[in-house]
């Protein structure tokens, strides 16, 4: 008899780190160790955290980089397994705009092989799943709208 999978919730918060350069508008992405997939970082809301300070945290963690949160892009919510599908995971991660203050991406952790800053106009296209394709699709036009306001 075949038993259902455990029911698990997770919470992550994370952002969209951009910065100006030469009047090119770049974002960092990080490749997630051993799978050569690019994302954005992001990472569980530990305990005594709220949405915004994860997603500092973890982009400075993954990244190398310290970042000034802007404002809320939104969020996604999707399903994966673990442990050979015994475990459904539904996991919800909250993004924010962040503007770059100071760091080297050569300082990022050990939970990503690379992280990179890349044009924002390939970034879309460089990040592979859906949910993560919409946020900088979003992040984009925000940084687009604050580049004609300034």
């Amino acid at each position: 008899m075949h038993k259902p999978p455990t029911l698990k919730n997770l919470v992550s918060s994370g952002g969209v780190l951009f910065r100006k350069s030469d009047e090119v508008s770049e974002v960092a992405l990080v490749s997630i160790r051993g799978s050569g997939v690019w994302s954005l970082p992001k990472g569980i809301i530990e305990k005594y955290e709220d949405q915004e300070t994860t997603a500092a945290r973890e982009v400075m963690e993954e990244t190398g980089l310290k970042g000034e949160i802007l404002e809320r892009i939104g969020q996604i919510a999707y399903w994966y397994f673990l442990k050979e599908k015994t475990v459904k995971v539904h996991k919800t991660v909250h993004y924010f705009l962040m503007r770059y203050i100071s760091g080297s991406t050569d300082d990022h952790d050990d939970e990503v092989d690379e992280a990179s800053w890349v044009p924002l106009d390939d970034a879309v296209n460089m990040l592979k799943y859906r949910g993560e394709k919409e946020i900088m699709f979003k992040a984009k036009k925000m940084i687009d709208k604050m580049a004609k306001v300034v």
